[in-house]
């Protein structure tokens, strides 16, 4: 944008994590009760990349969700699946890696799917989000090893110093309802 300073655009200040599942006889319907559920049915969505901003602070989703206002253009990396086959697994998860450098930029990684448990979902987005994160700041590991002992390397590089996960798992409905979950990483200006 010309005429701004380096840094003067929409740059966030705050994000949280946030998540639902939904269960509607319309598809639609089942994803606004997911973000009701998520708390953040109220705003306008804008789907973004997965880039933590430098300095961005993490907050709890209870504070977070107090700062936002209806109608408000709010900036998300969003995580959803939804589903109409009954006891079928969906999953949405969100992970992120955050580098020891707060003036570094971190990662938020997002994935959606069918048939995995959220304890394994949430390992595969923090290890993506720490893995994008490990190659941007150079640190050697290899790919093939489990994520536990490229997580230890990571963290004994003492360049990544947080990483977590945030994930949603429903089974479909039992009578073929739209059955919708959600995981977010909401930003805030």
């Amino acid at each position: 944008m010309e005429g701004l300073p380096r840094g003067q655009g929409l740059t966030p200040r705050f994000v949280f994590f946030t998540r639902g599942v939904g269960k509607h006889r319309n598809r639609l319907q089942s994803f606004e009760l997911a973000l009701r559920m998520a708390g953040i049915e109220r705003c306008n969505l804008v789907r973004v990349s997965s880039i933590l901003p430098p300095q961005c602070k993490i907050i709890s989703g209870d504070r977070g969700l107090k700062m936002l206002q209806p109608g408000q253009i709010t900036f998300v990396v969003m995580a959803e699946v939804s589903t109409d086959e009954p006891n079928r697994l969906v999953g949405a998860g969100v992970g992120l890696a955050q580098p020891a450098d707060r003036n570094q930029y971190g990662y938020i990684s997002e994935h959606h799917g069918f048939g995995m448990r959220s304890n394994l979902l949430a390992d595969y987005v923090e290890d993506m989000a720490a893995t994008m994160l490990a190659t941007t700041l150079g640190i050697e590991f290899d790919p093939d090893t489990a994520y536990d002992k490229r997580k230890e390397i990571y963290r004994m590089s003492g360049k990544i110093v947080d990483s977590r996960a945030s994930v949603q798992t429903a089974e479909g409905d039992k009578n073929g309802l739209w059955t919708t979950v959600v995981s977010s990483a909401v930003f805030i200006m």
